[in-house]
């Protein structure tokens, strides 16, 4: 089709980052092969201003899933120089982008989105409770899940639950979550 080298041509050729935005998220949505150049030039660009590049890991989590190529490119990101757990915002952009706002990326048949949940409340917990509480409750309607998918994301809450030394933050929304599951239990 035209329309990816169009946008292209238009991300290029964008005079301020909202436009320029624009034309990326057309392509990253696209799972255009165009996308690829446009996320570095993007991140080339404005790699100085930590807002933009918030948005720049929020836009690819939050990506329309591919044969599990969004969940791919999550875990890729965390590897990424600009990414830290440490700042929240940072780690707010990637984690809860796929977490809270890309249900098909993140609820996976073979459930390693839970598990990847579990390991990132986890790790942020022991960091910023307050960031991790918030990334806990992605998992609150846990027991509104259809099987398979019920019993795996159960299995991730009591995961994050068993940890002895869990903030209070993060132990109180795990085991509410965990309570009302079981109430909901047919």
């Amino acid at each position: 089709t035209v329309w990816p080298g169009k946008a292209y041509q238009r991300f290029k050729d964008a005079s301020n980052m909202t436009d320029r935005m624009g034309a990326l998220a057309a392509l990253v949505n696209a799972n255009a092969e165009l996308a690829a150049p446009a996320l570095e030039r993007f991140h080339a660009l404005f790699k100085d201003d930590a807002l933009v590049v918030d948005k720049w890991f929020a836009l690819q989590a939050r990506a329309p899933e591919s044969n599990g190529r969004v969940f791919t490119r999550v875990k890729a990101l965390m590897k990424h120089p600009d990414f830290t757990l440490k700042n929240p915002n940072r780690a707010r952009s990637l984690l809860a982008a796929l977490c809270m706002a890309n249900p098909a990326a993140f609820h996976r048949s073979d459930a390693a989105g839970y598990v990847f949940w579990a390991e990132q409340v986890l790790a942020v917990d022991a960091i910023n409770p307050q960031l991790a509480s918030r990334l806990a409750r992605a998992m609150d309607r846990w027991a509104q899940l259809a099987e398979p998918y019920r019993s795996a994301a159960r299995e991730a809450v009591a995961r994050v639950a068993a940890k002895p030394d869990l903030s209070s933050d993060v132990r109180e929304i795990v085991e509410r979550a965990l309570a009302s599951g079981t109430q909901a239990a047919p």
